[in-house]
């Protein structure tokens, strides 16, 4: 896909986009039903089979963008960014943000953006073999390209994070899901409870920093609509208000969560049931 779609265009990358799509519609059950629940919740009804198609296509065509984005193939895209002003604001003031983001739309937008502004710095939070299967996949995209990844699970995980914030960088975290048994916190979505992890709230709330909601909408086409929003500040958190403003934090990023995925419904990027581990907690 790489070979086609630099040396062939963006047209015939997406033309093959067509087929691998409905490979996946048709040959991962697994997909196509959560895809079906998803739609459903946030149609308010049973969505077609080419709505369905239409969700997976979106989702393989901001893969398919990474190969441009990565290369730095920015002239191919319309890119609107709406509330950069918050960013920007931060970078010019030397002062390290956390950017909440989520399986919505791209995040490697966000990282394009940056690398066009000046002093502009991104690192992503991830679990480390995450890490490595990103790391991997832009490599063979682009030799050249290498995410600065900050992994968690290690002794001196908390030290590189709060490095990288005094030194004034924006740091990225997908806060949709949890993994394994990290806690969580049940919030309402789309009309049913569902399970959104704390630990992202809690590590912003103990370097006491504020945090920026960051969503990459692909809107068809070559179009990016990203969008930042102020969720919380952590800098006046103490140890008695801390789960407080941990909580109020985690309602308002699942809220206006559900407002942007609501608008681009088939932005929605977690192919299982989102549902599922509050169901399971609720009949315990």
């Amino acid at each position: 896909m790489t070979w086609i779609s630099l040396r062939l265009g963006r047209r015939a990358g997406r033309t093959v986009l067509v087929l691998i799509s409905a490979y996946f519609l048709l040959f991962t059950p697994s997909a196509r039903k959560a895809s079906r629940e998803w739609l459903a919740h946030a149609l308010g009804r049973c969505p077609t089979t080419i709505e369905r198609f239409r969700h997976i296509f979106s989702f393989a065509s901001t893969i398919h963008d990474r190969i441009y984005l990565v290369n730095d193939r920015f002239d191919l895209f319309d890119i609107r960014v709406h509330g950069g002003e918050l960013v920007r604001a931060a970078v010019d003031g030397g002062q390290g943000v956390f950017l909440m983001g989520a399986h919505v739309g791209s995040f490697e937008v966000m990282r394009a953006i940056a690398r066009q502004q000046p002093g502009m710095r991104v690192a992503m939070v991830m679990y480390e073999e995450n890490a490595r299967k990103i790391n991997d996949t832009l490599a063979a995209i682009n030799p050249a390209a290498r995410a600065d990844i900050i992994p968690l699970g290690h002794l001196d995980s908390m030290l590189q994070l709060k490095e990288r914030l005094d030194d004034g960088s924006l740091v990225g975290v997908l806060a949709d899901r949890s993994l394994g048994d990290d806690p969580s916190r049940s919030v309402e979505f789309f009309g049913e409870p569902a399970e959104f992890p704390v630990g992202p709230w809690r590590i912003a709330a103990m370097l006491k920093r504020p945090v920026i909601l960051m969503v990459g909408l692909y809107r068809g086409g070559n179009r990016y609509d990203v969008h930042f929003e102020q969720l919380a500040d952590f800098s006046a958190a103490t140890r008695e208000n801390r789960a407080r403003l941990i909580d109020a934090a985690v309602e308002r990023y699942a809220s206006r969560l559900a407002h942007y995925a609501g608008q681009a419904p088939y932005n929605w990027f977690n192919f299982f049931d989102f549902w599922r581990s509050a169901r399971r907690r609720a009949t315990h």
